[in-house]
């Protein structure tokens, strides 16, 4: 009869994921060898291997695993909340490393891609919509960043006084709208471009210019103004 070893500890040390990534780095590993040494032990059945490679292939990979909630995470056969925390951190620090290779502490905003660099990846994890705005400077420069709304987009809950409050009191010379759509659906809906132009409006009374409203996807990113609803 055969034996089958569960445990990474009872195989050849060459196949092993952290042996693996000191003698040849993190970037060898395959995506469900990284989240077997983040998961550090698997169950009675199964290794942390085979659960890394049973949870891609059940929520269809990376993008939609990081997007998963803790709690829905530690429900899975193998996990808890132990180790469905750990990869919620690991997921989050990711996004706030790729916005440090991407930016600076001031970074300049060009258009709407350099502003989705810097902001995006972190909305673009969350399954909540979440609205915020993003303060420049007179060199275009984002200094500040403030969320507006939780859970969506509309007249009623993105006011013009709670967008242009922050910029007031801290001499925004312009800003910029962003929020996600957790469907990963980036089409904007009629909210999205009502408040789009009530907003602009209101800058134009306020002297500070709202440059585009930024829709974060699963897949990339949507400028309205690009999209022609800034006219």
């Amino acid at each position: 009869m055969r034996v089958v070893k569960t445990s990474i500890k009872e195989w050849p040390e060459d196949d092993r994921p952290r042996e693996k990534l000191f003698r040849q780095g993190a970037q060898s590993l395959s995506n469900a060898e990284l989240l077997a040494i983040l998961l550090r032990s698997g169950s009675a059945r199964q290794s942390a291997l085979d659960i890394a490679k049973q949870l891609l292939s059940e929520y269809g990979g990376l993008l939609q695993l990081g997007t998963m909630t803790t709690a829905a995470l530690s429900k899975h056969h193998g996990l808890g909340p132990a180790k469905a925390a750990t990869m919620s951190a690991a997921f989050q620090l990711g996004a706030r490393f790729h916005e440090c290779l991407q930016t600076n502490d001031m970074p300049v905003i060009s258009g709407p891609e350099s502003a989705a660099n810097a902001y995006g990846e972190r909305l673009r994890l969350l399954n909540k919509e979440i609205c915020k705005v993003i303060l420049l400077n007179r060199a275009h420069r984002a200094f500040r960043d403030f969320n507006i709304s939780v859970g969506s987009i509309s007249a009623s809950i993105v006011h013009p006084r709670e967008v242009f409050k922050p910029a007031v009191d801290h001499l925004a010379s312009a800003i910029i709208l962003m929020h996600n759509h957790p469907s990963g659906e980036l089409k904007p809906s009629r909210h999205d471009i009502e408040v789009t132009r009530t907003i602009r409006q209101a800058g134009e009374i306020l002297d500070i210019p709202l440059l585009d409203h930024i829709i974060i996807g699963h897949s990339g990113f949507l400028s309205l103004r690009e999209q022609g609803y800034m006219e």
